[in-house]
Parts: C-alpha cells; structure tokens; sequence
C-alpha cells in the first residue's frame, strides 16, 4: 500500500530502470478525477491494446473510446520498447476485478486465487501498462518490448518497495478479460524478479539504452531515431537535407556511417548500421 508517485517521480523511476520515455502532451495532468479515488497504490497491472501501431495506440489511450474516457493507462509501451506516458492518477484501465485477488497482491502472496467476482474498483489501485499487441496469441511480442514492460514494471516496484508479485495481469484481476495473450505471467513475474535484484539509483542511468542492432533495420519511427540525429548533427556527422526526424531513413543511416567512420571504423563496420560501442560512444540522450 503505497501513495501513488508524482509525475516527475515515476519519470525518475522509469528513467533509472533504462526505460525511453516520451512524455505525452498534457499527460502530468491528465486523470479522471472526480470519477473516484486514487490511490493508495498496491501493484502494477499489464494488459495488451487490441491495436497495431503505436501513434494509434498512443492516441487511443491518452484520448479513450465514446464509451470509455480516457486516459485508458498510465503508460504505453510500444513495439519498439519506448514507453509513452498519457496518463497521471486514475485511469479507466482496471476496472471492476476480485477484491481476494488484491488482497493476495497486497500481501504479495506465491499464488493469486482465480477471480471469480467484480466487487473491487481497480483504478483505484493499479497502474496500468497498456502495451502494443493485436491480442490475438499470433502478434509477436519482440523482445526490446517485453524487456521495457520488465523494466517499468520494476520500476514501479522499487520505487514502492514491492516485489513481483505486486505485478499482475489484467486477466488475472477479472474473469472478463483474456490480456495479456501471447506470454506467461508468471514467467513475466520472474523476470521482473531478475530485475529488482539489479541495482539501480536515480541518475544512474545517463544515456539511452543501444536498442539493438536489429531495432534499427525495422525502420523504426521513434523519438530514440530523433535524439540519435540531433546527436549526430551535434557531432558534425549530418547527412540530413531535413530533419532528423523519428522515422529512420537512410539519411540517418549516412549520418551514422560518418559517425562510425569518425571513430576510426572503415569498411563493412562502417556501414551506417548503429552497434553497441559506437552507440555507447555517442552518448544519446533521454527522449522526451
């Protein structure tokens, strides 16, 4: 049982963790309060979108359904690991689940009872990371995504002094809901339990984490591609006509090969491919 962190505190806590944020215009103040309580807070709730593409999936959940306002979470987490924060004190996230089932993530207990009622107000106690996945058991889960939903999930967790089982899914909470699809919550437990025994500390955590080296040949759109070129310009390595932009493209791929090249790497490793020593070198900062 916890108060619910501040704006500034969970983007502290996410950032310590390695987590990209991208803070969402108007997201510090945005909330249904009025609509019931907030907090105290007692664990972190995981669900799956029903969406593909994180502009739309971002948009949704910041701005809600006719049916249902938003916010919809405190947090998107994307396919490609950058967490988008839309939401700051109670979201229409949770809903009704099993007041045993928090009872047991209060006492964080080894095993959580099957939700069998909807007596309980979830809002009231849960954040809730809503995370880019048709839902369907068949959209892939990449691993840079399901490591950002471990790490904010600990996030959250340390910060509050909570161990993993203060970490749930939706469906674990009601009986009316199937997310998230597509990945064990136990096993999702256990990594976030690797997690916490990594020590971490505010500030700890300079720059931006290398995405991987396969991130970038998806041709990513995020802001991790616009701190990375602004970067580059900074460095005098630009092979920009416009931009840099979120969208990768090969203009940055051509500004990157002139940063490899500035460091000393020739041919095939310095083909504009981002690897971890030159990304380290770089020194990207926090998107925001």
């Amino acid at each position: 049982m916890a108060t619910p962190l501040s704006a500034d505190a969970l983007v502290s806590a996410l950032r310590a963790e390695g987590v990209a944020v991208v803070e969402h215009d108007g997201w510090r103040t945005h909330n249904r309060a009025g609509h019931g309580a907030w907090g105290p807070v007692n664990g972190v709730i995981i669900h799956h979108t029903v969406t593909s593409g994180t502009s739309t999936s971002v948009s949704m959940c910041f701005a809600g359904r006719s049916d249902l306002p938003g916010p919809l979470c405190h947090g998107v987490i994307a396919k490609d690991g950058t967490v988008h924060l839309v939401g700051n004190g109670r979201a229409n996230h949770a809903g009704s689940g099993d007041g045993d089932v928090l009872a047991a993530v209060i006492a964080e207990s080894a095993a959580l009872p099957a939700p069998n009622q909807n007596n309980t107000d979830g809002n009231v106690h849960f954040y809730g990371f809503e995370c880019v996945n048709l839902g369907d058991g068949k959209d892939p889960w990449p691993d840079v995504q399901l490591d950002a939903m471990v790490r904010a999930s600990a996030a959250l967790c340390r910060a509050h002094g909570w161990s993993a089982r203060s970490v749930i899914g939706h469906k674990e909470w009601t009986n009316t809901k199937i997310d998230p699809r597509g990945f064990a919550m136990a096993d999702f437990r256990s990594r976030v339990a690797a997690r916490l025994q990594t020590k971490t500390s505010p500030g700890t955590t300079a720059y931006q984490p290398f995405p991987g080296a396969a991130w970038f040949r998806k041709n990513p759109k995020s802001a991790i591609v616009t701190a990375m070129g602004k970067r580059l310009v900074a460095n005098g390595c630009s092979a920009y006509s416009a931009g840099p932009g979120p969208q990768w493209t090969e203009a940055d791929r051509a500004s990157y090969a002139k940063w490899q090249r500035k460091l000393g790497y020739t041919g095939s490793s310095a083909d504009g491919w981002p690897g971890a020593k030159s990304w380290a070198a770089l020194k990207v900062p926090y998107s925001s």
